[in-house]
């Protein structure tokens, strides 16, 4: 009203002008002041424009994988006659469709820390173009308060508002120009506030898929594990066999050189020919021959194999902490991957093998090592819960375990005949 009304005492080239500029600054000012919808709800950790547009990148592929993952392994349960290979694809199905919920909350996070980014540049922008407006708009409203028959009988008033209008008539076209960039720039605002508005609802639906499928999860990890105790009479001797081996072994790389050394004398015993079955005419010719010793040499041990693991997979999604070979502020070097996850992230076995190792141990958390046929391992360390026992068969993408809490950092070696390689260079 009190802009109206000081509008109304000016001339009709004040008033136009002060019409477009206020008009403008009003909503400009508005625009700056305003709150982003639902940021009052719920506080979303923003992001680093380039940190947040690589997390996006990242998240979306891993998103996508994940859903290929869940597909195939769908695809596999449903052709699967055995039950036991049945549900492990279908836990390992909806492991995947875990890390993809996972990966989307994670590309939500990403779209709406861009958003408040561009937003926060926008407002700046907006700031700087409303500076010289507003000095124009306090000019005007002072010129505008003067009556035109006060300024006639001022001396030198009539030359002054004859060089103010003639000055005005020329300002007009860039005021009008600028008004409308500004109320370009304005809609933009209201575009970036509708797409972090959308962020934000992904991410709340995200977050919900991401609870129901981790319920689901645990539900068929519980059928599985009462199963897989049935099943297996030898499981607590095996148990207590790897736990002894901890208990021996002086460090990480002790223990998993025991288990290698165990697996390795499995594979020779398994490789050893079966006992010579009884001729059933002693008195014939050829009972000489049944009677004669097999060829003393073994078969070829599985341990000089050189293929890896087939489909070997990452056990978490997350972004790399450390690379293999890193050199560590001890001046040692790492022997495998480290990756940072999201806080309780699902972690899964990196391809088909046989649990060797389910537990804590010394300082690494929870750990996981997997024995892989032809002589291949992996450890999977930093596990806040292990979902495995001790003897059990997994394939690639079972669930093993979560990631923890606070600070999760998943660490992932592979060795080969004890010896570590790059697991990246083996990857699916």
């Amino acid at each position: 009203m009190q802009a109206t009304r000081i509008i109304g005492q000016g001339n009709g080239v004040t008033r136009h002008v002060l019409t477009i500029t206020l008009s403008a600054i009003a909503i400009g000012a508005a625009l700056t002041v305003a709150v982003p919808i639902g940021s009052a709800q719920r506080a979303v950790a923003l992001m680093e424009p380039d940190e947040a547009q690589a997390e996006l990148a990242r998240a979306t592929r891993e998103s996508q994988r994940a859903e290929a993952r869940a597909e195939r392994l769908a695809r596999e349960a449903e052709a699967a006659t055995e039950a036991a290979e049945k549900t492990a694809r279908e836990a390992a199905a909806l492991a995947a469709k875990v890390q993809g919920a996972e990966a989307d909350i994670a590309a939500a996070r990403a779209r709406y820390s861009l958003a408040r980014s561009d937003r926060a540049a926008l407002a700046a922008r907006l700031a700087e173009r409303q500076q010289p407006l507003v000095r124009l708009t306090g000019a005007l409203q002072t010129t505008s308060r003067r009556p035109l028959a006060l300024s006639a009988l001022q001396p030198g008033s009539l030359k002054d508002l004859v060089y103010v209008r003639a000055v005005l008539d020329s300002a007009v076209p860039q005021i009008r120009e600028r008004t409308a960039a500004l109320r370009s720039e304005l809609d933009e605002g209201r575009r970036l506030e509708r797409r972090a508005a959308r962020a934000l609802e992904n991410l709340r639906l995200n977050e919900q898929s991401l609870q129901a499928r981790r319920q689901e999860l645990a539900q068929l990890e519980a059928t599985q594990r009462l199963e897989s105790r049935k099943a297996r009479s030898t499981a607590s001797r095996e148990a207590e066999r790897a736990l002894a081996l901890a208990e021996e072994a002086r460090d990480l790389d002790g223990l998993i050189g025991r288990i290698d050394a165990a697996a390795s004398l499995r594979r020779e015993l398994a490789a050893l020919p079966g006992p010579i079955l009884r001729p059933a005419d002693l008195g014939s010719g050829d009972a000489g021959a049944s009677l004669t010793a097999p060829d003393p040499k073994p078969a070829a041990s599985p341990t000089t194999a050189a293929t890896p693991p087939a489909g070997y997979q990452l056990p978490v999604q997350g972004r790399t902490l450390a690379g293999f070979g890193e050199q560590r502020e001890s001046g040692l070097r790492t022997s495998g991957i480290e990756l940072a996850p999201a806080p309780g992230a699902q972690v899964v076995a990196p391809a088909r093998g046989r649990i060797a190792f389910a537990g804590p141990y010394r300082g690494y958390g929870r750990i996981v090592i997997i024995e892989h046929p032809g002589g291949w391992t992996s450890l999977v360390t930093g596990l806040s819960r292990v979902n495995v026992e001790i003897g059990d068969s997994v394939i690639g993408g079972s669930p093993l375990g979560a990631a923890s809490n606070e600070d999760p950092a998943i660490t992932l070696e592979l060795r080969r005949d004890g010896k570590a390689v790059n697991p990246l260079q083996f990857l699916g």
